[in-house]
């Protein structure tokens, strides 16, 4: 079973995935965010040649804990996402994960356009570790929620 993680942006959307123990999360490529049906065919292609049966969503909060503008932008992203991709969709909390995966590609030495070009999909494996890491505690499978 796989799961694909989504970091949301205007220009470019992050994707990772689950390795086979369901235990590290592996950035891949990022896409392009417009036009939208590109996008979409594009993702399609990865869901099935992967067989994911989850995609995780990057939802955006303020350090209060609150949401803003650039969670309602997320949410209607899924909205539309939703139109065609028929698998379940759950979100994850972002806070700090373009920070963290900063952090991570500076340690890796990576710099200027190459670490501008791997940010996205770094966060958005950023995001699916904090839910792989906290996926035994809950005692359940992947993606038996929605």
């Amino acid at each position: 079973m796989a799961i694909l993680s989504i970091d949301y942006g205007s220009k470019y959307i992050g994707l990772a995935i689950n390795d086979q123990t369901l235990s590290i999360a592996i950035p891949l490529d990022p896409l392009p965010a417009e036009p939208i049906t590109k996008f979409i065919g594009k993702l399609k292609e990865i869901i099935i040649k992967n067989e994911v049966s989850l995609l995780i969503v990057g939802l955006p909060r303020n350090m209060d804990g609150s949401y803003g503008l650039a969670a309602e932008k997320v949410r209607q992203f899924v909205l539309r996402l939703r139109q065609w991709i028929q698998i379940p969709v759950e979100f994850q909390d972002e806070r700090l994960s373009t920070k963290f995966a900063d952090r991570l590609l500076t340690q890796s030495g990576f710099r200027g356009i190459e670490k501008k070009k791997r940010i996205d999909s770094y966060a958005a494996a950023v995001i699916l570790q904090s839910y792989l890491d906290v996926l035994p505690l809950k005692g359940k499978k992947a993606g038996s929620t929605v």
